[in-house]
């Protein structure tokens, strides 16, 4: 089975924002925000939506970064990424558990998920 998502590198005062999963096998976990692309939508549309969606905010997609193709026990993963802005101030934790605003140097400080650990690696050079 294969799953198609679109992941917000937020970035604001050279620092980015991670979120803490709060349900599932990977409960705990921490990740970039983002989600499933819905049949007809392009990247950029899903990406806005489910920022929407989970932080109750509005986001500019400024650049693509990069796609991660990963294959976990269940599923094959392919996450579309990209480096976003925000448009308004407030963030509000609608599906996560926790959120942090990392600097490059704290990246290594939370527990990422597989396929968002290649992104931070790619963010790190």
């Amino acid at each position: 089975m294969n799953i198609e998502v679109v992941a917000a590198i937020i970035f604001k005062d050279n620092r980015i924002f991670a979120t803490q999963r709060g349900y599932g096998d990977w409960k705990d976990w921490w990740e970039f925000p983002g989600g499933k692309m819905e049949p007809g939508e392009t990247p950029e549309y899903a990406l806005k939506r489910e920022i929407r969606e989970e932080l109750s905010a509005e986001i500019n997609v400024d650049k693509f970064l990069c796609t991660v193709e990963y294959d976990y026990p269940k599923f094959h993963l392919t996450m579309h990424c990209y480096l976003c802005s925000l448009q308004t101030e407030a963030l509000h934790l609608n599906e996560h558990e926790a959120a942090k605003w990392l600097s490059k140097d704290e990246l290594d400080t939370v527990r990422w998920l597989p396929a968002d650990e290649l992104i931070i690696e790619k963010l790190k050079s």
